[in-house]
């Protein structure tokens, strides 16, 4: 079952994102692979009980189980052990990877107070994008009175595309909400390609 954002993607990304990049082939306009959200608990009093609870989040969220994040190394000044569960992710593909993005994009992010828009300066330097969510309550799923505490997490959006510049075209396309600064920067940069 495709999503309204797989097949925008289908009719209006892709033909779009050949025209302005000058892709010959379809299989080089870059997609979107995987999103990963992650999340950390911090130095809570009660680890395992504020893992459970963002498990408890994000499945609700995402609509799939989150796996525990383990630290790899011991670091004294955080209190952190080797071995010790610190948090939660989900990695997202597929339908479920559409649906998640268009209820970000669409429902979640015009949510928050003043929102102005993403930072346009979160690339990686690879095509691959990550956004910062200070708080779990913009998402239409979470029901406010049952919210036991304020989880943040970041949403990693990986995608195919070989630089930076081409893989916010393919987020502006796909209608992520970037600060005006960002949309007339790529405006000015599709003009020149």
């Amino acid at each position: 079952m495709a999503t309204d954002l797989y097949r925008h993607y289908k009719e209006s990304v892709i033909p779009a994102l050949q025209q302005a990049h000058g892709y010959t082939n379809i299989n080089q306009v870059p997609k979107v692979q995987k999103v990963v959200i992650n999340t950390s608990v911090g130095n809570h009093a009660d680890v395992k009980q504020a893992v459970e609870d963002a498990k408890a989040e994000i499945a609700l969220i995402t609509g799939q189980c989150a796996a525990e994040t383990i630290s790899k190394k011991s670091i004294a000044n955080f209190k952190l052990r080797k071995g010790q569960i610190i948090g939660a992710k989900v990695t997202l593909r597929g339908t479920r990877m559409y649906e998640f993005l268009e209820r970000l994009i669409k429902m979640s992010l015009p949510k928050i107070r003043d929102f102005r828009g993403v930072s346009p300066k979160a690339f990686d330097g690879n095509g691959n994008y990550t956004l910062g969510v200070a708080d779990q309550s913009i998402f239409p799923e979470v029901e406010l009175e049952k919210i036991k505490r304020n989880i943040g997490f970041d949403v990693t959006i990986v995608t195919s595309a070989k630089t930076n510049a081409e893989a916010k075209s393919l987020l502006i396309e796909l209608g992520m909400p970037f600060s005006d600064k960002a949309k007339k920067a790529a405006a000015a940069a599709t003009q020149t390609a």
